[in-house]
Order: structure tokens, then sequence, then C-alpha cells
């Protein structure tokens, strides 16, 4: 029987430095706070309403204050 060799695949090796990794972890810092920065604007953009709320009166104009109607809870009865 013949035997199969098995092929050696070669192993791709990486070297860093310190300063290769350190400018890594800058460079990814930067990047996480760009999008952080990204995302606070666009939700902002999001909630933010088209057009102004109109109210109808000025701030400070309504003096007359309306009472409060405390209502009762009433059981509902079955048919």
């Amino acid at each position: 029987m013949a035997t199969r060799k098995k092929r050696s695949r070669p192993k791709v090796k990486f070297e860093l430095t310190r300063s290769g990794i350190g400018s890594i972890a800058v460079v990814g810092f930067c990047m996480f706070l760009w999008m952080f920065l990204f995302g606070v604007w666009a939700g902002q953009s999001l909630l933010k309403p088209s057009e102004p709320v109109v109210t109808g009166f000025e701030a400070g104009s309504v003096r007359q204050e309306q009472p409060v109607i405390h209502l009762e809870e009433t059981k509902k009865l079955k048919p």
C-alpha cells in the first residue's frame, strides 16, 4: 500500500513590537471614540422634532389653576 505524505502548510506568523501593539491600540481607541460620537450625533438628530412645538400660550401666562379631578374606580359588572 502506498502511504500518503502529509503536505505541511507554511505557518503564518505575525511579529509586532511594543510600539506596534501600542499604535494598534491607539488606532482602535480612536475608531471606537469616533463611532461613539457619531452614534450620539445620529441619536440626537433622530430624536429632534422636525418642527417646533406650538402650545398656543407663552410661558408664565397661565395663571388660573384647574383643580385635579380624582376618578374613583368602579368595578365592571359581568353580564
